[in-house]
């Protein structure tokens, strides 16, 4: 089983990334490896909206972002984790979302969806933010479902975390750690 995870947060050693890797133990502790891939040290262009990818459904630009297609279509298992930030996902994780419109195109221009290996396709999405209100978990989940819709995953699960701002505060949090490695445990279970 191969999964991937899309670490979203620019904060080297943050809450996000904390809570990442709890995740990532979870999975490892079943048995299973993780490709981890630090979005902040990739060097992906934004979506030019060009349509080139409308009749191909492959992006024309050429980037770190080739690396990551062939892992989104070889994964079984995604998770992609993301600070809160302006009740969406970070710019890390957006402009890496924002490019998967070439799966869009072949999903749904050219009926050619990613399909699915003997494990399936599952996600999970780890968001944590500063704000106190849910509407940050909810506005940041609507652009991730599309993601996991737009890369053939039919489920995910979200755990979200809120008024956790500062670096290392995920650590003081009675349950965060404990239910990030449960939830990776989860995601490998077939």
């Amino acid at each position: 089983m191969k999964t991937i995870a899309f670490l979203g947060s620019p904060r080297e050693g943050g809450n996000t990334e904390l809570l990442l890797k709890e995740a990532i133990k979870g999975i490892e502790d079943s048995g299973f490896k993780v490709h981890l891939c630090n979005l902040n040290l990739t060097n992906i262009l934004p979506c030019q909206n060009c349509g080139g990818c409308d009749e191909t459904g492959v992006c024309v630009n050429e980037d770190d972002m080739t690396q990551v297609y062939d892992a989104i279509r070889n994964a079984d298992r995604i998770i992609l984790a993301s600070p809160i930030f302006f009740f969406g996902v970070s710019a890390q994780a957006k402009i890496m979302i924002d490019r998967c419109q070439c799966f869009w195109c072949e999903k749904y221009l050219l009926k050619k969806p990613i399909p699915e290996g003997p494990y399936g396709r599952k996600g999970l999405l780890l968001l944590v933010g500063g704000q106190k209100k849910e509407i940050g978990i909810q506005c940041a989940e609507a652009t991730a479902k599309a993601f996991f819709r737009t890369i053939s995953v039919p489920e995910h699960k979200t755990l979200g975390f809120l008024g956790i701002d500062t670096k290392g505060a995920i650590l003081q949090h009675p349950t965060a750690l404990k239910e990030a490695f449960e939830e990776g445990r989860e995601l490998v279970k077939m």
